[in-house]
């Protein structure tokens, strides 16, 4: 392997290597040092039901001291991730605008947008609908929720996440912005895409008078783009942070009690992406693994900060680098981030399942169909949202009368899931572009 050439994802492997070291280190020294009271003397109590109460009284108040010990030092880790990723969203606004501008001046006027748009939209509710019904087949033939048999959590314990109630206005209001100032300072891309898209065929239809401004934002782009490489050098450190506070807080343990249900997701994401996408690939005529190798620095970064977010700068880049035009990549990427995220589509209904299945209910064919059909629609928009996929699952609960406490159950490997999922969003919106730019007759 080329160091030059692949020195960012050679560094971010030497990283995640480094994270799971140092995390099980101190996951392990924390976990030696748990037991602050001396058994010796519980053991001299005489009556063996006081002597019982008092040993379960202290083991839970020590997991409480060092699951808190826990959160603490894995918190001195996590700052290291939390300042990438913000810095990754300090350029997001900036760099998405700037390129759909662009892109969309470059179409030309609302007819051509119309156009890419619509076939843009098709290909996202087709992938959606491949991705939802994918979550439902694995989670109905390996039934993980009936095979692991976990335990069931306390009917009074709390989420922290509110089930999703999206309604037609709601997704108006969330799409259509009251501000585009306000719409770039919260980071929410829909709104600044639908701006950005009326702000492009403007300039373009002025024609020259609109130079200017196109040129503007062609040299914001290019900043933007050479702010993203010096953000990227950071990469390696936000990854070991990252990495180091899941396994201090989780521990590699965990790992053996989930295995069935994380072989079971990451199962059907590889499935997701090597037969269905390669099968898409294959009819479109894109040469899948030469796509693949040219995005492999934003999939290990989506993959290991366990956000696709992070990895969108890198993924506009490395598919203009791969010859597909600006214009279909700055008009199908920032879209795809709200409409297309394949990873997390297949996760609700995978989620879903698996709960109802762990509380022994069992949903007709009919309910599972209403379920992925309500979901086509739910999900959409909800990328703004913190801890996204969670909180629409959380609607769906509520919506068939599962306990919504059962969210509990996939806390504990949520962020593991998430690596799986950010990574294969990643993968969907890179073919998503290539689909479109061949609809396009586009060569590359």
């Amino acid at each position: 392997m080329n160091f030059q050439k692949n020195k960012l994802i050679i560094l971010i492997l030497m990283a995640m290597l480094a994270g799971i070291l140092i995390g099980y280190i101190v996951n392990k020294s924390l976990s030696d040092s748990k037991f602050i009271y001396d058994r010796n003397q519980i053991n001299k109590i005489e009556n063996a039901n006081v002597r019982s109460t008092v040993e379960k009284a202290i083991t839970k108040y020590e997991e409480t001291c060092f699951k808190e010990s826990k959160k603490d030092v894995a918190s001195n880790y996590s700052i290291l991730s939390e300042i990438f990723l913000r810095m990754i969203k300090m350029i997001i606004a900036p760099l998405v605008f700037a390129v759909l501008v662009i892109g969309v001046a470059k179409v030309g006027d609302f007819k051509s947008v119309g156009r890419i748009g619509a076939k843009t939209l098709i290909y996202f509710t087709t992938a959606t609908l491949l991705a939802l019904a994918l979550g439902l087949v694995i989670v109905n033939v390996f039934e993980p929720g009936k095979v692991m048999h976990l335990d069931l959590p306390d009917s009074a314990s709390t989420l922290g996440v509110k089930p999703n109630q999206q309604s037609a206005k709601n997704f108006i209001a969330h799409v259509i912005p009251d501000s585009v100032i306000g719409a770039m300072a919260n980071n929410e891309i829909l709104p600044i895409v639908v701006f950005a898209l009326f702000f492009g065929v403007a300039a373009a239809s002025i024609k020259e008078h609109g130079k200017a401004i196109v040129n503007a934002c062609d040299s914001l782009g290019h900043v933007m783009f050479k702010v993203t490489n010096y953000v990227m050098s950071f990469a390696p450190i936000g990854v070991f942070g990252a990495i180091t506070a899941v396994v201090i807080m989780q521990g590699l343990d965990l790992l053996s009690g989930y295995a069935y249900l994380i072989a079971c997701f990451f199962g059907g994401l590889l499935f997701f992406i090597f037969i269905v996408l390669f099968a898409i690939c294959k009819l479109f005529k894109i040469k899948f693994y030469s796509l693949l190798r040219d995005v492999k620095e934003p999939i290990l970064l989506a993959f290991s900060t366990a956000s696709s977010e992070s990895a969108m700068p890198k993924t506009i880049e490395a598919l203009e680098k791969h010859g597909i035009s600006n214009r279909i990549v700055s008009f199908v990427l920032p879209l795809g981030y709200s409409f297309n995220l394949d990873g997390s589509i297949m996760y609700m209904t995978f989620a879903t399942m698996f709960i109802a299945q762990s509380y022994s209910i069992d949903l007709s064919m009919g309910d599972q169909i209403k379920m992925m059909l309500i979901l086509l629609v739910t999900s959409k928009g909800m990328a703004g949202v913190p801890r996204a996929s969670l909180v629409v699952i959380a609607g769906m609960l509520s919506m068939f009368n599962i306990p919504q406490e059962g969210l509990l159950l996939l806390l504990a490997v949520d962020q593991l899931l998430d690596m799986g999922r950010s990574a294969t969003n990643v993968v969907g919106n890179a073919v998503a572009s290539a689909v479109v730019a061949r609809l396009e007759k586009e060569k590359f």
